[in-house]
């Protein structure tokens, strides 16, 4: 059952990056309460800076290939045979791959490079393997099975996809939402300006019966008609894969069993459309959140990032357009550290659902000296953290500052994947005074350890207003009319 996600690697196989360590350079604006952080995107530069040095690099390719036949390549060096870190190649192209899958969705990855690289790949991705997760998921979203191809370098086929446009439609009365796992944000929108907004308080993950679902989104979609004269289109965002409206893969829907989630949550949304009569979208939360972001800069290309229950994000061309990629950063790894956190649901270490959102902030806080133990939900205790922190409370900062540390060396890891201009930060745990001091701690990170990157990237936060509820109004923009 694919949907529900697989909770931990295959048994009885080793994670060979213990056995093949990579050269782990230590991070100069390091998190205050996590000094054991080593980034994905200091190892990696490391990594490839030994082998010129050494004059032994070598080609590494990488192509992926979606379910409408679009392939997305990506090219780099690895370290040729004899070469310094030779033994950290296997290790380094498994994080670049996990990256990309992630970065980029696909069911079958072709793979060249130097020789043991992509036998590697296809005993880690197998579905016995530490990537099993990976495996199966990638293969349910495509419905294909995952395979990978091993070749040359220079066989590995070059990209070949398109781009399309995405949302801009502020016409007319729309409704726009976003859904997250301890709330959901409503909008009610005539032409392009909000008449109406608000948060509604719900427990999705947990639920096993998918009525609660469609009862809870009508619930708000009735709010929203309330202050309209007409409905013309509903917009919606949220976390997973959505293909055609269709529920692909997503956590909110994680407890139902797989033959109700066939039945009733697939289609649910296009369900809701025919009910209500009006043409009705609904993409990945990043995908809305970089679309935000376009709209509001009326520039590109921008890349999104939003911190809530989990870390979502998506991506704005340089043309203004949006690719086929699945932009799902909370599975994208970028800390190395061999005892790095643990993800619950994939069961790899170091990747963005358990640093960069309110996961992150709890994680933090015993660290900081805060006990979380007397509020049950996660959502209360981020609330809890962030009441602290405006109640002036000392031990908070380095919490936020922690995060900003983790969000500068993330930022300077997708740069490597993502052609960057903007990065716009959204989500709950940015709101209040903590927000910033992650802004302001990414960009210290930038300007210290990577001064390229700082001199073409912006990172910056919206307003206090835009952080709540500004991707449902986004959101609203996604259906065209007539």
């Amino acid at each position: 059952m694919w949907h529900r996600w697989v909770s931990q690697a295959a048994p009885g196989f080793r994670d060979e990056r213990s056995e093949r360590p990579m050269q782990l350079p230590t991070p100069a604006v390091a998190p205050p309460l996590d000094p054991r952080f080593r980034p994905a995107a200091l190892a990696n530069r490391a990594l490839r800076q030994a082998a010129e040095a050494a004059g032994k690099s070598a080609p590494l390719a990488i192509a992926l290939e979606r379910g409408d036949g679009s392939i997305s390549t990506y090219r780099t060096t690895a370290v040729a045979p004899g070469g310094p870190q030779h033994e950290a190649n296997l290790e380094y192209a498994e994080r670049i791959v996990k990256t990309l899958l992630w970065q980029r969705g696909g069911w079958r990855v072709i793979i060249g490079g130097p020789d043991g690289i992509g036998e590697h790949i296809r005993q880690v991705y197998s579905p016995s393997g530490p990537r099993a997760f990976d495996h199966e998921f990638m293969g349910g979203v495509y419905e294909k099975p995952f395979t990978v191809d091993v070749t040359d370098a220079d066989r590995v086929p070059d990209t070949q996809e398109a781009t399309a446009p995405l949302g801009r439609h502020l016409e007319g009365c729309r409704i726009g939402f976003d859904l997250g796992a301890s709330d959901y944000k409503i909008a009610a929108v005539i032409d392009g300006e909000s008449v109406f907004s608000d948060e509604i308080v719900w427990h999705p993950r947990e639920q096993t019966d998918p009525d609660y679902h469609y009862e809870k989104i009508m619930e708000g979609l009735k709010m929203a008609m309330a202050h309209l004269p007409r409905v013309d289109a509903i917009g919606g965002s949220s976390a997973g894969v959505y293909i055609n409206n269709r529920v692909r893969v997503a956590s909110l829907f994680r407890g139902i069993p797989k033959d109700l989630f066939d039945a009733k949550i697939a289609g649910m949304f296009v369900r809701i459309g025919q009910e209500l009569g009006v043409p009705l979208e609904v993409i990945n939360d990043g995908e809305v959140t970089a679309l935000a972001g376009s709209m509001s800069l009326e520039d590109n290309p921008v890349l999104g990032i939003a911190m809530g229950s989990s870390e979502a994000g998506g991506y704005v061309t340089p043309e203004g357009n949006v690719t086929g990629w699945l932009n799902e950063l909370a599975f994208v790894p970028f800390d190395y550290q061999p005892e790095a956190a643990v993800d619950e649901w994939s069961g790899d270490r170091g990747v963005g659902s358990q640093y960069l959102c309110q996961t992150g902030v709890i994680r933090l806080a015993p660290a900081a000296g805060i006990d979380l133990s007397a509020w049950a939900t996660p959502a209360e205790k981020l609330k809890a953290v962030q009441d602290l922190m405006a109640a002036g409370d000392e031990r908070v900062p380095p919490i936020y500052e922690s995060i900003g540390s983790y969000l500068g060396y993330a930022i300077a890891h997708y740069a490597d994947f993502y052609e960057l201009k903007h990065v716009l930060v959204l989500g709950r745990v940015t709101s209040g005074a903590g927000g910033q001091l992650i802004i302001d701690r990414a960009n210290r990170v930038l300007g210290e350890e990577f001064p390229e990157l700082a001199a073409r990237i912006t990172v910056s936060l919206p307003d206090e207003r835009s952080r709540r509820v500004g991707q449902a109004i986004a959101a609203a923009s996604l259906p065209a009319i007539g």
